[in-house]
């Protein structure tokens, strides 16, 4: 009885400490926004205890722990969660919302029609300084590289970037935030300037064809955001070599890396490739320049950083033509420039605000000179000569809002001082003050969907007259790797000084932009579709000038604002850098539907500047066996449209009508460079070497860029506006000590 008795005992503790460790049941469901979440960690705090949701955001796991506990959701795109509950002897339903983790990195951008080449972040970066020294054509060129990328239009008669059924004015470049004026080299009619500034100088871009932000101004169709490099990794000494100039360059770092200074030298002449190919034009002052630059970058010590860059450039040319009048053989044009520039920047953060100030002067000096040839005797001098003094001052303070939204406001002042003498009978001298303040915020409302919203005002001293003009982008993530974004605004531009020469009564010229964009970025991959509708209003209109009694000779003078035009078109572009080994490769497309009454167009015409379809296509190959860079590019435009404009007298003003039209043959060009790296692989090497050999249209196309007809029979006779040459053969040698210059190129084809 008494062994029976133990025995019932013995069972009766077993059974209550057995039942001390059963086992407890903790399930439950995991959400965002109604939707169950998978793979979300459920862990039991400072035990081993939990699980992982499946597809359909649900867990459960058993725990034979007991009281006060804290339950943990974690998720890497999600805000952790805890709970406390208390376990007893009964199973647990814990359910759990989850708001979305913001993150910088995971986060939605605002894309609609720009491209950026500065932020690692985004996967559509391209048009990094290699990009544009490997890409076959852009002649290292940034406005060059850019015609390779939809929006941009094909026109080789004058510089400037054509974006999307807009002129070359309408197009505005800034550096380190403030405004460069005269981007381009002086030129004569017929012939465009290239780029003054060094590719190598800037470390990034953002390109907008529209829609761009409120903090950019004076600009009806784009503008191109360039972003100067910062200090150094090390001193370096510079060399470049060719038949077309020479160069030599050095960038000094101090010992403590908190500031460097550097300096280039330039010259350039064409003398001797005129020479040696068959050039179209014939210069009887061959182009030639002189360029040179300074920059100094310090970097204090409570992270602020100042930026200093100078330049000077002189270029010179001269072009001898058959004349289309009958009252000379032929025509010369002769062409003097000078041009200055100074940028200085300073960026630095105060607590929980950024500063960024910048300030930039220029000064710029065309000589023109436009004479006849009878006999070899030349006559008829006529000279115009524009002098201008520009200044630009910027500040933008920012203050971050948390992770991916921000506030930033500034003010912009833009003073332009400009005389021009045409002539004996034409002195201008053009002032004018533009005062503008903007403000904007980027608001990030989760990962999924963003908002750009901004305000821009202007005032203009000479016109007195002000604008308000408003700003909207969104963008939403469809899917993994699919985004779309859209975009609104208003921008105006004052009318071009260069017309205006005499007291006027105008106004801003105006556009609105509707942008939208569907785009999927993986690794190494890019799609990006956009359509676009641009409406022009108050654009300029001219009037001829007569200033010599008896000569077909004249300016355009503005006259009023009553002009207007629409754009509107669809973009392809495809760049891949994965699917083929050591191949990076890009396609673009665009359909351009444009019609403009603008200037002296009689009607509503398409513009000679807009081509309807353009289909560039990029290829570079890197081969390491044979340290060698073998790139391509072609480009095919459809012609674009030509009218001979004439002025008839009625009632003793100006009318205008069409004597010609048509329209140009298709554009073809295929373009074909290689750089050779000898040094690859000597990381011991104290000097590298990059050796390039570039033709540009390889095949020979005559290209036609439009007509110029003669003033007088009706204009009868005419004569084409084609490049300088049809197939140009470029070869080089840059020497860099100090700095592998080498491996960008490499890693940027691997």
């Amino acid at each position: 009885m008494k062994t029976q008795g133990q025995k019932l005992l013995f069972l009766l503790i077993l059974l209550l400490f057995a039942f001390s460790f059963a086992q407890v049941k903790v399930s439950g469901k995991v959400t965002f926004k109604n939707k169950g979440i998978n793979e979300v960690s459920i862990t039991l705090k400072d035990t081993y205890d939990g699980a992982t949701t499946d597809i359909n955001g649900n867990f459960s796991f058993e725990t034979s722990e007991k009281g006060n506990h804290i339950l943990v959701f974690s998720h890497p795109k999600y805000e952790e969660v805890e709970k406390s509950i208390i376990i007893d002897n009964q199973n647990l339903t814990i359910n759990s919302e989850l708001k979305e983790q913001i993150s910088e990195i995971d986060a939605v951008v605002v894309s609609a029609g720009s491209i950026e080449a500065s932020d690692k972040k985004r996967a559509t970066a391209l048009l990094t300084p290699i990009d544009i020294y490997t890409t076959a054509g852009a002649d290292g060129q940034i406005s060059s590289a850019l015609t390779y990328l939809p929006g941009v239009q094909k026109v080789g008669e004058t510089e400037g970037l054509f974006i999307r059924g807009g002129t070359g004015t309408e197009s505005k470049i800034f550096m380190d935030g403030s405004l460069i004026n005269n981007y381009f080299s002086s030129s004569v009619p017929g012939i465009a300037g290239r780029d003054r500034f060094n590719t190598s100088l800037f470390k990034g871009n953002i390109f907008s064809s529209g829609g761009y932000s409120a903090l950019y101004g004076q600009a009806l169709s784009g503008a191109l955001m360039l972003e100067s490099v910062d200090l150094p990794d090390q001193s370096s000494y510079d060399f470049g070599v060719s038949p077309i100039f020479l160069n030599a360059g050095f960038q000094k770092l101090s010992d403590q890396k908190n500031y460097s200074y550097g300096a280039t030298l330039g010259y350039s002449n064409l003398k001797l490739m005129q020479e040696a190919l068959n050039f179209n034009t014939n210069f009887i002052d061959a182009p030639q320049g002189l360029n040179a630059d300074f920059n100094f970058r310090f970097k204090t010590k409570s992270g602020g950083f100042f930026k200093y860059y100078g330049m000077y450039d002189s270029n010179r040319m001269g072009v001898k033509t058959e004349s289309l009048e009958t009252d000379s053989e032929f025509s010369l044009i002769r062409l003097k420039g000078k041009n200055t520039y100074h940028n200085l920047s300073f960026k630095q953060k105060f607590g929980k605000y950024l500063l960024n100030a910048g300030a930039s002067y220029s000064f710029n000096r065309s000589d023109l000179n436009f004479s006849t040839e009878n006999n070899a005797e030349e006559s008829g001098n006529t000279g115009i000569l524009t002098d201008g003094n520009y200044i630009n001052f910027k500040t933008v303070l920012e203050r971050k809002i948390n992770k991916i939204s921000a506030l930033r406001a500034g003010l912009e002042l833009n003073s332009t001082s400009e005389k021009l003498n045409f002539g004996e009978d034409i002195n201008k001298n053009y002032k004018d003050l533009i005062s503008s303040a903007f403000v904007e915020t980027d608001l990030g409302f989760s990962n999924q969907l963003s908002a750009k919203i901004g305000v821009r005002g202007e005032h203009s001293s000479f016109l007195e007259k002000s604008n308000i003009a408003p700003r909207l982008a969104l963008a939403y993530r469809l899917a993994t790797n699919w985004t779309t974004s859209f975009a609104y605004g208003l921008f105006y531009q004052n009318p071009e000084s260069r017309y205006i020469n005499g007291p006027s009564s105008l106004d801003f010229q105006k556009s609105q932009h509707y942008i939208f964009q569907v785009q999927r970025t993986t690794e190494g991959r890019s799609l990006r579709f956009e359509a676009f509708y641009k409406q022009y209003d108050q654009l300029l209109k001219v009037k001829n000038l007569d200033f010599k009694d008896g000569q077909n000779q004249y300016i355009q003078t503005a006259d009023n604002n009553s002009g207007y035009g629409y754009a509107k078109g669809l973009e392809l572009f495809w760049r891949d850098k994965k699917t083929f080994e050591n191949i990076d490769y890009w396609i673009s497309y665009s359909f351009l539907d444009s019609k403009r009454d603008f200037m002296n167009y009689p009607v509503s015409l398409k513009p000679n500047f807009a081509s309807e379809h353009t289909l560039s296509a990029v290829a570079k190959r890197f081969i390491p066996k044979w340290k060698t860079g073998v790139n391509l590019s072609y480009t095919y435009a459809k012609g674009r449209p030509y009218y001979d404009i004439a002025a008839q007298d009625i009632n003793g003003n100006s009318a205008y009508y069409v004597r010609h039209e048509g329209r140009l043959k298709d554009y073809n060009a295929l373009n074909l460079s290689f750089n050779y790296l000898p040094n690859l692989g000597k990381k011991d090497a104290k000097a590298f070497t990059i050796f390039v050999l570039s033709i540009s249209n390889v095949l020979g196309s005559k290209n036609v860029y439009g007509y110029n007809f003669s003033a007088s029979d009706d204009g009868a006779r005419r004569s084409a506006v084609v490049p300088p040459v049809n197939t140009f053969i470029f070869i080089g040698a840059f020497i860099s000590f100090g700095v592998d210059k080498t491996q960008d190129a490499i890693n940027n084809n691997l």
